[in-house]
């Protein structure tokens, strides 16, 4: 016989891996934060995933109960698979209408997990807590929701926190972007953070940023490697099927040093923090007969006072690909085959370099695509801003810099962190077909100059490293020389219209 009762109706909402940067078509599940029969609230941390480099926490975008887990931990979803199925009110007129009629197959929601043995027996028999959504924020994932309403977002939402943080830190006004990095572990904003930024003071004084593991002396100590950590390990594993040839060489500065304090007089005013603008305009305008285009717009991050020499060595080295093609390839994918079953090559039109970057969560390597249409000095603010971004913690660097198609080269700057002369770089699958470890400059006696009395200059040296799968040795060397002829002669940029 049917009936009438005023119990809530269910849906279950399939929740899919959106697509989360760009040219990311797979992830791994590093962690799932819940279990099935976990209920959960929008916002609530359902799982960690990482691409390549790039660790991305995923959230709920519903007020519901896990039903079931799609993707185990430490196995690859597509974007577009279900990761997990998600019970939530129904709430459309049909569900309504049929209420009574569908009463006998109304499905009850789970009972809650042992962790909060103060609830009550009837608990479970109590569906969530309907969530109300004209004081809820929209989530960026919800399809429900329209993508005006998503696009308000605050980017308090990309800060690493926990959900009874943020709901401490709304019901204060607190925005927790403020508050990064936070005392907790990699960066985590905590409580007392808050706390302490509402007394107006610093919780990180007061508090470690995580408990120090107790040992007595003499004892071993077991590290669990980190996610970017644990990624190196298996790049590194992966580059031992790479075949590699190896030269280093020299390369003479003193040229670019010798014009490189014009260059520094000379920074473009947009690209200066505002305290090294000069607050005098001009007697007469340039502007005067017609505006020219607004410079664009460069964040404090990418500003800078004085520049070095690598983001001129990128231009040089990007003007040596146009002249190389081979070294603006990059090996296509195995899913991309041809007839003959042969592998192939992608020639792109630009130079792609990424660039090596050592940051307190580990080693990244994010991408400047179209380097040989760029200036010096736009290289330098994009390498300043990413500099920025890695000393974040955690790690600022998103799918943006870190796209999947990298550069066809690498540069690793080890002339920075110390003084080294030569090294001895690892190509890993997806690097391209060669990287360069770049010494530091220093000043030497060269008796082959200055007609045989020798004569002072400012050299670096260089390490290459290169895929003999498809670069000869020939071919690196001479690909070498050719970069030379660029450093060593950088007046020939001026024809080159830089």
């Amino acid at each position: 016989a049917l009936f009438h009762t005023s119990r809530p109706q269910f849906a279950l909402k399939h929740f899919k891996l959106a697509d989360i940067g760009e040219g990311i078509t797979e992830v791994e599940v590093i962690k799932w934060n819940v279990k099935p029969s976990t209920p959960v609230h929008t916002f609530d941390p359902l799982c960690e995933v990482q691409s390549d480099k790039a660790s991305v926490e995923i959230t709920s975008p519903y007020d519901g109960v896990v039903r079931d887990l799609f993707v185990d931990e430490g196995q690859v979803a597509k974007v577009g698979q279900d990761l997990c199925t998600i019970e939530v009110a129904d709430d459309s007129p049909a569900a309504a209408d049929n209420e009574g009629i569908q009463s006998s197959q109304t499905i009850t929601p789970p009972a809650e997990p042992d962790k909060h043995p103060e609830a009550p027996a009837e608990a479970p028999l109590t569906p969530p807590p309907k969530a109300d959504h004209s004081t809820r924020r929209p989530h960026p994932l919800d399809p429900n929701v329209p993508s005006e309403s998503r696009a308000q977002l605050s980017s308090g939402q990309n800060v690493l926190a926990t959900p009874s943080v943020r709901h401490y830190a709304r019901e204060h006004g607190v925005d927790l972007s403020a508050l990064t990095p936070g005392s907790g572990k990699d960066g985590r904003v905590e409580k007392r953070d808050v706390v302490a930024y509402l007394k107006g003071e610093s919780a990180r004084v007061a508090s470690p940023p995580h408990e120090p593991v107790v040992t007595h002396a003499g004892e071993d100590i077991t590290v669990e490697l980190s996610r970017t950590r644990y990624n190196m390990w298996k790049a590194m594993e992966k580059s031992l099927s790479i075949p590699q040839f190896s030269c280093s060489s020299m390369l003479d500065l003193t040229e670019l040093h010798n014009i490189l304090p014009i260059l520094n007089a000379n920074i473009p005013k947009h690209y200066l923090p505002p305290s090294a603008q000069s607050a005098h305009s001009p007697v007469i305008s340039p502007g005067s007969f017609y505006a020219p285009p607004a410079p664009p717009s460069i964040p404090p991050s990418g500003q800078y006072t004085r520049l070095t020499f690598l983001p001129i060595l990128l231009k040089t080295l990007s003007r040596a690909m146009l002249d190389w093609p081979l070294f603006r390839s990059s090996i296509t994918s195995s899913s991309s085959t041809t007839t003959t079953g042969k592998p192939t090559m992608t020639l792109r039109p630009h130079a792609d370099i990424s660039i090596a970057l050592s940051t307190p969560t580990g080693l990244y390597t994010p991408t400047l695509p179209a380097v040989d249409t760029r200036s010096v000095h736009a290289l330098a603010s994009s390498l300043a801003h990413l500099s920025h971004l890695g000393r974040q913690v955690p790690c600022a660097l998103t799918p943006a810099e870190l796209p999947k198609r990298g550069g066809t080269l690498s540069v690793s700057n080890v002339g920075g962190i110390g003084a080294v002369d030569s090294a001895a770089p690892v190509l890993v699958p997806g690097g391209g077909v060669a990287i360069v470890a770049i010494g530091r400059a220093k000043w030497v006696w060269d008796v082959d100059r200055g007609d045989g009395r020798g004569e002072r200059r400012l050299k670096v040296g260089v390490s290459w490293s290169a895929d003999h799968r498809v670069v000869e040795g020939a071919e690196l060397v001479a690909f070498l020389e050719a970069w030379r002829g660029w450093v060593e002669a950088p007046q020939r940029l001026i024809a080159d219209g830089v």
